[in-house]
């Protein structure tokens, strides 16, 4: 039997990865914003960018401290 039409499995959820979540999104929002304001100086986008990904580990890791609980 197939693991996905197997009973026992298919109720089953997967846990989500917060960082690859947040990050993609991120990444998706920075570059429809380059794409339309292309007035955008790369410079200021750029602490910009860190700091979503730095706010994106930390929810990781607020996630991951909550999980273990």
């Amino acid at each position: 039997m197939r693991p996905e039409t197997d009973p026992a499995v298919r109720g089953r959820w997967h846990r989500t990865d917060w960082m690859a979540l947040l990050s993609g999104l991120l990444f998706i929002v920075s570059g429809i914003l380059f794409i339309s304001l292309p007035d955008i100086e790369p410079l200021v986008m750029l602490p910009v960018i860190l700091g979503g990904l730095g706010v994106a580990g930390l929810a990781a890791i607020l996630a991951r401290a909550f999980r273990r609980r």
